[in-house]
């Protein structure tokens, strides 16, 4: 999404995404539109960490993570960026950036140690093409949503819980933003909730899959509606949603 010339690719880089080229529509100048893009990932745990992963795998540019603290026992279950050795000693951001560097060597992160906030999201968001929201409170979300709208960034917002989960992507003055379908944080939400590691990563892989697209162009992201998905029983449901002529955030109302 850069603007910058596109660099033809090395026979390495041909090699290692050549089976991902032959996609319909993809192609060279699709990886080439992937290592020109920067993405923004909030919180590299169970969710983030498999958004990042096949991210950089698929070849994306240049990431900006961000996540607080350091890795403790209860993140093994699902933060798959995250090592046992590295428990109570190692922080989440240092551990993702150190094993997703070991995927792709070429590409460049750049880690904060703290979490998404008002304070800070404007830095958080420097440079970047693209955000993809793993964050589990909503204050991080309002935070990044509202930026995200002020710049004119595309939002992928992905949310887990228990055996559910749900994600839509916002494309500022086109689409619903976050504070159209939440307009407050929901009085029932806690920082910690139950969930399967494997109903983060079912997310995790859908919210990078939208993040390719956007990127990219190909195939058409999940724009206007909200999936979301029961893997207890398997079941999905398509939500159209709309936007709130009088959203705080998003409304172009004086």
């Amino acid at each position: 999404m850069s603007s910058a010339e596109p660099v033809k690719l090395s026979e390495e880089e041909q090699a290692i995404y050549q089976w991902q080229m032959w996609v319909p529509g993809f192609g060279e100048q699709g990886q080439q539109a992937l290592r020109n893009t920067t993405v923004l990932i909030s919180r590299v745990g169970g969710l983030g960490s498999v958004v990042a992963y096949e991210l950089a795998a698929a070849g994306i540019g240049r990431m900006v993570l961000a996540h607080e603290g350091s890795i403790k026992y209860s993140d093994l279950n699902r933060q798959l960026l995250m090592t046992y050795d590295g428990v109570g000693v190692t922080e989440r951001v240092r551990s993702a950036e150190q094993r997703l560097k070991q995927l792709n060597p070429r590409l460049e992160i750049i880690s904060y140690a703290e979490n998404a906030n008002v304070n800070n999201i404007s830095k958080l968001m420097e440079g970047v093409d693209i955000v993809i929201d793993c964050a589990p409170l909503f204050q991080e979300r309002f935070a990044m949503n509202q930026e995200a709208v002020k710049r004119g960034i595309p939002l992928v917002e992905c949310a887990m819980y228990s055996m559910e989960a749900q994600i839509t992507t916002i494309i500022p003055g086109k689409t619903p933003c976050l504070s159209c379908i939440y307009p407050v944080e929901p009085p029932q939400w806690r920082r910690e909730f139950p969930v399967l590691g494997a109903t983060s990563g079912t997310v995790g892989c859908l919210g990078a899959m939208e993040a390719i697209k956007l990127a990219t162009g190909i195939g058409k992201p999940l724009t206007n509606t909200l999936l979301t998905m029961d893997l207890a029983s398997m079941e999905f449901n398509r939500w159209q949603l709309q936007r709130k002529s009088n959203c705080d955030v998003c409304s172009t109302k004086e």
